[in-house]
């Protein structure tokens, strides 16, 4: 299987493409997760929609806006309340977790495959086959 993330940005407003992303596609999505960092002593929150593989190819896309949004755990911003308001819709929790920041690495790539080590560590997605 190939998992891969696909950034749309940071999360201003390129945060509104992801929720329609995930409202198009609900039958597909698997989970909605939360990933918390400190960048420059500012706590900031990622956000990731985890797709459903897709039957031919067996890819596995996992939508995210990158260190963009403040922690909501520390300040209270809409656009993570647009997060919640979604899974609220879809009627699944978001799953939190506490990463690494994607600055301590020299290549984008290496900060997704981190992340995706831990998501499959933590079973929250499948393991490589």
């Amino acid at each position: 299987m190939i998992q891969r993330f696909i950034e749309l940005g940071e999360g201003y407003s390129d945060i509104y493409e992801l929720l329609e992303t995930a409202k198009a596609n609900k039958h597909r999505i698997s989970k909605l997760i939360a990933l918390h960092t400190k960048i420059n002593n500012n706590d900031i929150t990622s956000i990731v929609v985890v797709m459903q593989p897709t039957t031919i190819g067996d890819f596995q896309a996992l939508y995210m806006c990158r260190e963009g949004l403040p922690n909501p755990t520390q300040k209270a911003n809409k656009r993570y309340d647009l997060f919640e308001e979604l899974a609220t819709y879809l009627q699944m929790n978001i799953i939190s977790l506490d990463v690494k920041p994607s600055t301590i690495f020299n290549e984008k790539e290496l900060y997704h495959q981190y992340l995706i080590g831990i998501l499959r560590l933590n079973h929250i997605i499948p393991p490589m086959r």
